[in-house]
C-alpha cells in the first residue's frame, strides 16, 4: 500500500492530498511533490511546518495548526505557496527570533495567505524581503497577555515589495500593520482595533493606503520618514492620541479620510494629560504634501502643524465640532486654499453676500494669544485679564498687529454633500 501511494504521488502531482491517521502532516508535506494540494484534516496538528516547494496547503473546517507555544507555526521557503482556511495558533514569543504563525522567508515570490485565523502567536505574519505576497482575509489575534511593547505586529513587512494586504481583521498585537523599508504595495481595506498603532509607516515610498479602518488605537495612521504615499478614503474612530500622525512625510496625497472623536488620553479624574491632547491631523516636519477633502470631526484638535511643515496644500477639507480646529505653532503665514477654493470651518463667523458658497472674510483660526498660551501653557491664568482681552481686540482691529499664522482665504460656506 506504501508503495502504491507514493506511485500515485509521483504521476499525479496536481493530486489533492489529505493527512490520515498513521501519517503526520509533515510527513505528508515532505512526500508531496511540487504543485500539490494538500488538504489537512479537522483537528488540532501539532506541528513546526517547513514549506520549501511550491505548494497549495488547504484546511478543512476544524482544522488548526498549534506551534505549541516555541518557532513558528507555519515557515514558507519557496515561491508559489499557498495557505488558506486554517487556524494556526500558539508560536514562540521570541521577539529577536520574529517568532510568528506564518513567516515567509525573502526568496519566496507570489505566496498567497487567505482566509486564515491566527491566534495567540507573537507576529501574526511576517515577510522578510519577500515580494509579490497577497495576503488577504485573515483575522489575527495577538498574544493579549504581553505588554504591549512585548508584542510582535500583526502583518508584518520588512523590505518587502509588490505585496497586497487586503481585508484582513488585525486586533491585539503591537501594531497593526507595520511596513518597513518596503515600496509599492498597497495595503487596502483592513480592520484594525486594540493596538497601538493602527497602519505604521517607516522608509517606505509609493505605497497606496486605500479604505482601512482604524478604530479604538493609540494612533490611527503613523507614517513617518516616508515619501509618495497615497492615503485615501481610509477612517479613524476614537484613537487615543492621533488619527493620523505624519512625520517627516514628503510628496503624498492625504484625500477622502475620516477622522472622528479622538479625544486624547485622560488621567485618573477623568481630565486629558497635559501634551496629549487628542489630534485629528498632526504634522510634523512634513512638505509638499496634498491635503483635500478630508473630514475631521469631534476631536481636541482638528489639525496641529508643527516643526517646519511648509508647502502643503489644503482644500475642501471639512472640519467640523472640533474643541481647537487648528494649532499651528509656527512663524510662517500659510495659506490654505487652492484654486479659489477653501475648507469648511464650522465655527467660521464670516458672510457671503454674493451667495457663490465662499466666505467673503478669510478665516484665520489663530491669533497671538492662541501662540503665546501653547508656547506658555502656565499664560492660561491670564485669559480673563484685561491686557488679553485687549491683546485679543487689537489684533482684530489691527491685522499688522497678528503674527504670521494659516489663513483660508476662500472659506467653505455649507459642508458639501460630498463630504466623506
Amino acid at each position: 500500500m506504501h508503495t502504491l501511494r507514493c506511485l500515485v504521488i509521483l504521476l499525479l502531482p496536481l493530486l489533492a492530498l489529505s493527512a490520515h491517521a498513521d501519517e503526520s502532516l509533515e510527513q505528508l508535506v515532505a512526500a508531496a511533490p511540487p504543485g500539490a494540494t494538500i488538504n489537512v484534516p479537522a483537528g488540532v496538528h501539532a506541528v513546526h511546518l517547513k514549506l520549501g516547494k511550491p505548494v497549495t496547503l488547504v484546511g478543512e473546517p476544524g482544522a488548526i495548526l498549534d506551534g505549541g507555544g516555541s518557532g513558528d507555526v507555519v515557515r514558507i521557503g519557496a515561491s508559489n505557496v499557498t495557505v488558506r482556511s486554517l487556524t494556526l495558533r500558539h508560536s514562540g514569543s521570541d521577539l529577536t527570533a520574529t517568532n510568528a504563525g506564518i513567516f515567509v522567508e525573502r526568496q519566496a515570490r507570489e505566496v498567497t495567505l487567505e482566509g486564515n485565523r491566527i491566534e495567540d502567536s507573537l507576529f501574526g505574519i511576517y515577510l522578510d524581503g519577500a515580494a509579490n505576497v497577497r495576503v488577504a482575509h485573515n483575522v489575527i489575534r495577538g498574544m493579549r497577555n504581553l505588554r504591549v511593547a512585548d508584542r510582535g505586529d500583526g502583518i508584518h513587512l520588512w523590505n518587502d515589495t509588490g505585496c497586497s494586504i487586503e481585508s484582513n481583521d488585525v486586533a491585539g498585537t503591537r501594531d497593526g500593520i507595520y511596513v518597513y523599508v518596503s515600496p509599492h504595495n498597497t495595503i487596502a481595506r483592513n480592520v484594525v482595533h486594540d493596538v497601538r498603532y493602527g497602519i505604521h509607516y517607516m522608509y517606505s515610498q509609493g505605497n497606496l493606503l486605500l479604505d482601512n479602518v482604524s478604530r479604538g488605537n493609540l494612533a490611527g495612521y503613523a507614517l513617518m520618514s516616508s515619501h509618495h504615499l497615497k492615503v485615501i478614503g481610509n477612517s479613524s474612530e476614537d484613537e487615543s492620541s492621533y488619527g493620523f500622525l505624519l512625520n517627516y512625510i514628503a510628496h503624498s496625497e492625504i484625500a477622502g479620510n475620516r477622522v472622528y472623536r479622538v479625544n486624547g488620553q485622560s488621567d485618573d479624574a477623568g481630565g486629558t494629560i497635559d501634551g496629549t491632547e487628542g489630534k485629528g491631523l498632526f504634522v510634523y516636519l512634513s512638505q509638499f504634501n496634498d491635503f483635500h477633502d478630508n473630514l475631521v470631526a469631534d476631536s481636541q484638535i482638528g489639525i496641529h502643524v508643527t516643526a517646519g511643515s511648509e508647502n502643503n496644500r489644503l482644500w475642501g477639507n471639512h472640519f467640523m465640532d472640533n474643541r481647537i480646529q487648528v494649532k499651528y505653532v509656527q512663524n510662517l503665514a500659510q495659506e490654505w486654499s487652492a484654486d479659489g477654493r477653501g475648507n469648511f470651518w464650522s465655527d467660521y463667523l464670516g458672510w457671503d453676500l454674493d451667495a457663490d458658497g465662499i466666505g467673503d472674510v478669510p478665516f484665520r483660526p489663530n491669533d497671538g494669544v492662541d501662540v503665546l498660551l501653547w508656547k506658555y501653557p502656565t499664560a492660561r491664568n491670564l485669559m480673563s485679564s484685561p491686557a488679553v482681552l485687549l491683546l485679543r481686540y487689537v489684533q482684530r482691529a489691527f491685522p499688522v498687529f497678528t503674527p504670521p499664522s494659516v489663513q483660508d482665504s476662500h472659506p467653505l460656506m455649507k459642508a458639501s454633500r460630498a463630504t466623506p
